[in-house]
């Protein structure tokens, strides 16, 4: 099971962008919570937002919801994070990871299957 994660980039504070998180590969059927989770420069990886694939519940953490909305294409084996009203200090690296369940905010403890990053920064 491999995820690819995309659609990084510059932004512009109260800007927006949309990232995906496609999945490809045996096993992702016995995974049922994809999340995304960001990591700032010098600090910790922190669960951002995350969503079971087959009953289409989400969780979010406090500091980004209203602004933010996963959602999922199971046909594509894909999940999107649409961000709005991006503030400076969303600005980090966004991974999505695959694990058993989405039950609360996204630990990265319970993610076990990891794609590469892609750079969100928020700048004027």
């Amino acid at each position: 099971l491999q995820l690819q994660a995309s659609g990084g980039g510059l932004v512009q504070p109260g800007g927006s962008l949309r990232l995906t998180c496609a999945a490809s590969g045996p096993g992702l059927d016995y995974k049922f919570g994809i999340g995304w989770f960001r990591q700032a420069p010098g600090k910790e990886r922190e669960g951002v937002s995350c969503i079971h694939r087959t009953d289409g519940s989400t969780a979010y953490a406090d500091s980004v919801k209203g602004r933010f909305t996963i959602s999922r294409d199971n046909a594509k084996n894909t999940v999107y994070l649409q961000m709005n009203n991006l503030k400076p200090e969303d600005t980090a690296v966004y991974y999505c990871a695959a694990g058993i369940y989405c039950i609360g905010v996204p630990d990265i403890n319970e993610y076990d299957i990891w794609g590469q990053g892609t750079q969100v920064t928020v700048s004027s």
